[in-house]
């Protein structure tokens, strides 16, 4: 009897495909597109790595969904069944700017639940991955950071605000540089969460739903690290939440107060 092989296995696999191909593009001046605004852009290579992705995961696994940025395929997660999340080029304004920060983001869920994660940046020669236990950068076990002092800590506020949201994101940098040391912002959400499942960023946050191919590979990394992801209200974070709140744990109670006071809701 033939057996299907791991799904951390297939993330992997897939991603680095679909790495491969962005890579083999980037900085070639490619052309560029926008979709529903002026940031809010993507290529043709979007889309070639994205089917390679797909493309690697359904040789192993054929009749699950497909949870896709690009072209036609499903824009949410199913709350049955198994399915797979992908972003082909997470950062993709980075990417087009020349920016090494952008990588490509594959993770497995089952019933909604991540089960299985990578994101690879090729452009830095980083790997992520996670399996149901543990959490990796280039096949070394990672965890998140120790530190329990917010004046030494730094947090990334992410997800883009619109420009009909500005308020919210000057009050969230407003509240990120006055109760922690540093402020970081990379434009590739799932860079930043990555960088909190190694311990070298102590938070990210927002308070806006995300969408969830630049979420879900993140939080099962930082998850698998150690770390804790919840909503805005201090619940559970699943692919439908409103906001995001990943810290390392040891400070969430604190990213959670900053994250709140973007909507100035009361603790």
């Amino acid at each position: 009897m033939t057996t299907s092989p791991r799904r951390s296995t297939v993330a992997a696999a897939a991603a680095n495909a679909g790495a491969a191909v962005a890579m083999d593009r980037f900085r070639t001046g490619i052309d560029i597109e926008t979709k529903d605004g002026k940031t809010d852009v993507v290529t043709e290579a979007d889309r070639l790595a994205q089917r390679e992705v797909i493309k690697v995961i359904k040789e192993s696994f054929p009749d699950d969904a497909i949870v896709g940025e690009e072209d036609d395929e499903l824009k949410s997660v199913p709350d049955n069944g198994p399915a797979w999340v992908i972003d082909p080029i997470d950062g993709t304004n980075n990417y087009v700017r020349n920016i090494r920060l952008w990588g490509t983001a594959v993770a497995a869920v089952i019933d909604g639940e991540p089960v299985a994660a990578a994101n690879v940046f090729p452009a830095l020669g980083d790997t992520y991955t996670a399996d149901e236990t543990q959490a990796y950068r280039n096949g070394e076990p990672i965890a998140v950071s120790t530190e329990e002092d917010p004046q030494r800590c730094a947090v990334c506020p992410t997800i883009w605000w619109d420009f009909d949201n500005r308020d919210e994101y000057a009050r969230a940098t407003s509240a990120i540089v006055h109760q922690f040391g540093d402020l970081r912002r990379y434009g590739c959400a799932q860079a930043a969460l990555s960088l909190v499942a190694s311990g070298s960023l102590d938070g990210v946050n927002t308070n806006i739903q995300p969408n969830p191919w630049d979420t879900v590979a993140g939080v099962h990394l930082i998850r698998s690290a150690g770390g804790m992801v919840t909503d805005i209200h201090g619940d559970r974070w699943r692919h439908d939440s409103t906001g995001l709140v990943a810290s390392s744990g040891a400070i969430h109670g604190e990213v959670l107060q900053a994250t709140r006071a973007i909507e100035q809701l009361d603790d």
